[in-house]
This record gives structure tokens, sequence and C-alpha cells, in this order.
């Protein structure tokens, strides 16, 4: 596991990669599902929540529009924290958070598939391979049989008729030299 050290001036750094690194290059390693471990550089304190926590408020003071903790859900997380007995709120959080980003990653995949099958994209497809195939027909070299005529534009047809004359032609001289 990739050790992050914390420092009394608030740097971070990354013991793996020999540099200082900021909270977004460890929320792009949460991301990336790289596990790593922060500690305090003179105790060995595990200072890892305090860390996701300040990069979670980051993300929430960065982007309003994607805040993912209204003012109503902080308020009762906090008073989650002053029950007498508090539940098991953290299991279900995880596993509840778990299940949600699996939803999430069928559905886009699922999204994807159906995007792909739809009968504009099965056409754009079928077109695609027309021209491949039309595209590769017209760049064949032509033909290799050749005609014997002088004439380079003379169908086979017409080189077949010239042929039946002439020998049509043969025989009737070979009738009259009997």
């Amino acid at each position: 596991m990739r050790v992050i050290r914390k420092y009394a001036n608030r740097r971070l750094y990354d013991t793996q990669q020999s540099r200082y690194v900021t909270l977004e290059d460890l929320r792009r390693l949460i991301l990336e599902e790289e596990p790593f471990r922060v500690e305090d550089a003179k105790s060995g304190e595990d200072l890892t929540r305090t860390i996701l926590l300040s990069i979670i408020i980051e993300q929430e003071s960065a982007d309003s529009d994607a805040e993912v903790f209204s003012n109503d859900l902080l308020a009762q997380l906090i008073r989650v924290y002053d029950m007498s007995s508090p539940l098991p709120l953290a299991r279900y959080l995880e596993q509840g958070t778990q299940i949600m980003m699996e939803q999430q990653k069928r559905m886009q995949s699922q999204w994807q598939q159906a995007i792909r099958h739809t009968p504009m994209e099965f056409m754009r497809e079928l077109a695609e391979e027309n021209m491949r195939f039309w595209q590769k027909t017209m760049n064949q070299a032509p033909p290799t049989g050749k005609n014997d005529s002088d004439d380079p534009g003379q169908s086979d047809e017409t080189h077949d008729d010239k042929a039946h004359d002439e020998k049509a032609h043969d025989k009737k001289s070979d009738d009259k030299s009997t």
C-alpha cells in the first residue's frame, strides 16, 4: 500500500514516487482505486480519514452543481453523532454507496450497448461496411484477361464476334479450295 506522509508544514509526501503531492493527486489515486494510507511524519498516526474528508470538502466547495451533501444531510449526520446509541450508519452508507456505484456502472454499460444497437447505428455501420467494400473493389487492379484485338476499348463480345467471323471465312476458303 502506498504511504503518504504529512509533515508539520501541511505538505503531503508520496514515499513511493518520492515527491510532494496535493489533495488533487490523492483524489486521482482514489479514482484509480489505488489504495494509500496517510500518516503523520513524526508520530506515524493514521490521518487517512482526515485527508479523505479534506478531499470531500474541496470537492463540495469546488463545484456547487455536484454537491453530494446538502445542509440538511450534514445536520442529520451531526445529530447521529449525538445519539446515545449511534446507528450503524457507516456500514449502511458504505454498502448503499457501493450498490449505487455498481448500478451506475451497469446502467452506463447497458446504455452504451443500447446506443450501439439503434437502427441508426446499424445503418451507419452498414454504410461504412459498404463504403469499405466499394473502396476495396475500386482500388483493385483490372482483370488479367487480355484482349487480342488492337483496339483496347473493344469488348470481349466484339472480339469473340471477330474470331467467329474469321473462322467462318477460313471455312469458306477451305470449301473453295476443295
